[in-house]
């Protein structure tokens, strides 16, 4: 008998072991990974001094970089928001032929290369493009010009909204929707005062996501938009255009402030997320 607790009391003390090692190993690679990276941006940008840091994000081609990765970010809220709504409930609710290969398309965003997508609109909407003859013909300009920037971020990001509302729509059911019908309530106060309760947290769960990845794309829209000055390029597009010319400052400076907007960004995931969670 002592034996026995001698031995399962030598067991748990290499399985102490073992786990702090593994706890070590983990933190180790985490730190190398991501918080050296950060740290070493954080330093280059103000060994300077701060001077340079405001100077560099007050300059024009900065300023417009950042407007203009917002309003795309917006209208990819506001576009992918509501088509990811409509499709999530096309998927759960309604049942025709082909369902599952359409449902299996939603995903081709996360399989194609950003890079590809950029050429697939390019091949499309370009001025020699199967659509892009059409609104050349109409002095509409799509690539190189920020409906194209829009189109691609759209694209890169379509899946977001739908993939986290699917799973709770299926969770939540028909039962409570048909109670309100039986009610004598319409379709769109239904889908208000029932359905859109429901699908709060992954809906803003997606929309997190859906911000982020706009936030930070830049291979699809470095191809349709060319990245021109003061015109077509996004934050992103921006910071590479900087490191290329030299200007590590200007780089530095623009990446510490993506840096902070994604950490803002990932504070905002993991507190809804545990909303969503526990809703």
């Amino acid at each position: 008998m002592k034996k026995s607790n001698d031995k399962i009391q030598l067991v748990r003390q290499s399985n102490g072991i073992g786990k702090y090692v593994l706890i070590g190993l983990v933190l180790s690679w985490f730190v190398v990974l991501t918080m050296l990276p950060v740290l070493g941006i954080i330093r280059e940008t103000f060994k300077s001094g701060w001077q340079i840091f405001v100077s560099s994000l007050s300059d024009s081609a900065s300023r417009h970089a950042f407007m203009l990765t917002f309003w795309i970010t917006l209208g990819t809220i506001i576009v992918n928001t509501i088509f990811g709504i409509v499709l999530a409930v096309v998927l759960v609710k309604d049942h025709f032929r082909g369902k599952l290969l359409f449902e299996g398309l939603v995903d081709l965003p996360f399989a194609v290369s950003p890079v590809v997508a950029g050429f697939m609109f390019i091949i499309l909407f370009g001025p020699n493009g199967w659509i892009g003859n059409w609104f050349e013909a109409r002095q509409l300009k799509i690539v190189y010009a920020f409906p194209g920037m829009l189109v691609a971020t759209l694209f890169v990001t379509l899946p977001f909204v739908a993939r986290e509302v699917i799973p709770v729509l299926k969770e939540f059911g028909l039962h409570q929707e048909e109670a309100a019908y039986i009610l004598g309530a319409s379709k769109w106060q239904t889908f208000w005062k029932v359905t859109m309760p429901s699908i709060k947290w992954g809906l803003a769960y997606g929309v997190t996501l859906t911000i982020a990845r706009s936030i930070g794309e830049f291979g699809a829209v470095l191809v349709v938009s060319g990245s021109i000055i003061n015109k077509t390029q996004t934050a992103t597009l921006h910071i590479h255009q900087e490191f290329t010319d030299f200007n590590y400052a200007g780089a530095f400076s623009a990446a510490v402030v993506l840096a902070l907007i994604s950490f803002i960004i990932l504070t905002t995931m993991q507190c809804v997320y545990r909303r969503k969670e526990v809703g």
